[in-house]
């Protein structure tokens, strides 16, 4: 049975929630001079669909790539942007048409959530957007070796989730999010961070969260 929490929250809702979240700041918690360089633009695309059980966030795990930062890590479709992206629209739904073969036009686009800057110097823009379930994808087996739902009322719960400490090469100390694992994905680092902003925006945000300082 879906969840009453989730099924009250309608496409305009989510649509005015997204439009007042373009008021907040940057999500950028590491230091400026961790970075060397300016960070390199990127967007990814957030898709949202509607299952029995209510509410649910698609993800996807990278493929293994030595020339990859981020390979072998459970990450939404996206990468950066190119100089033939008008905005960063353009670069989500490019990268999933890519990654994934969802069509632009399988995707209603409702709004971004702050920038969120990453140990790997990215500056992503997340781009939400709902997609009709179950769709027939078509993977892209040399970037992504599969994909998987997540229910947002599992995502919200306490104990589904943390933020651990993790020492860095240089010596740094950076705070990351970490949720449990969910049939055996591990959603960690700047996915984790994006899901609990976007939990936040919604107003789901997790019980707890205030005392894990995120």
């Amino acid at each position: 049975m879906a969840d009453p929490f989730h099924r009250d929250l309608d496409a305009q809702a989510i649509r005015t929630a997204l439009a007042a979240a373009q008021q907040k700041p940057p999500v950028d918690p590491y230091p400026a001079h961790w970075f060397a360089a300016p960070a390199k633009p990127a967007a990814v695309l957030v898709p949202l669909l509607q299952a029995d059980d209510g509410w649910r966030l698609l993800f996807i795990r990278r493929a293994t790539n030595e020339h990859d930062p981020h390979s072998g890590q459970v990450a939404f479709p996206g990468g950066q942007q190119e100089p033939a992206d008008p905005n960063p629209e353009a670069t989500a739904l490019r990268e999933a048409e890519e990654e994934i073969g969802l069509h632009p036009s399988h995707v209603t686009l409702w709004g971004r959530l702050p920038r969120h800057r990453t140990l790997t110097n990215f500056s992503i823009v997340p781009v939400v957007g709902q997609v009709p379930w179950p769709l027939d994808l078509r993977l892209a087996q040399e970037e992504v070796t599969h994909i998987f739902t997540v229910p947002l009322a599992w995502l919200r719960q306490p104990e589904h989730w943390d933020v651990r400490v993790r020492r860095l090469k240089t010596g740094e100390e950076a705070r990351l999010v970490y949720f449990r694992p969910y049939q055996g994905e591990v959603i960690w680092g700047a996915t984790a961070r994006i899901v609990v902003t976007l939990l936040q925006v919604l107003g789901w945000w997790p019980e707890g969260a205030e005392a894990k300082k995120v």
